[in-house]
């Protein structure tokens, strides 16, 4: 699978972390959809080197989706730890 196809899975795996953890973030819809696609691409490189695959299966694979979901969750709690110790001054 090209990383086109797992740019298209991130944006909707975003999505989908999105309403599986639901609050608030400081950033917006762009900054969602971001970890979203690098959500995917870190889903889809766990399944290689986690589970020693050559490359997830195809576009409407369930393993596919739920590693990009998983790689987005992921990276939206990093976010959020990481965006929520700022102090405003």
């Amino acid at each position: 699978m090209g990383i086109v196809a797992w740019i298209l899975i991130g944006l909707l795996a975003g999505a989908i972390a999105k309403a599986l953890m639901p609050g608030k973030d400081p950033g917006g819809i762009i900054i969602t959809m971001l970890i979203g696609i690098a959500g995917g691409l870190l889903g889809g490189w766990l399944g290689k080197v986690i589970f020693g695959v050559d490359s997830i299966d195809g576009f409407f694979d369930l393993s596919t989706w739920i590693a990009a979901i998983v790689g987005s969750m992921i990276l939206l709690a990093l976010y959020r730890a990481v965006s929520g110790r700022r102090v405003h001054a």
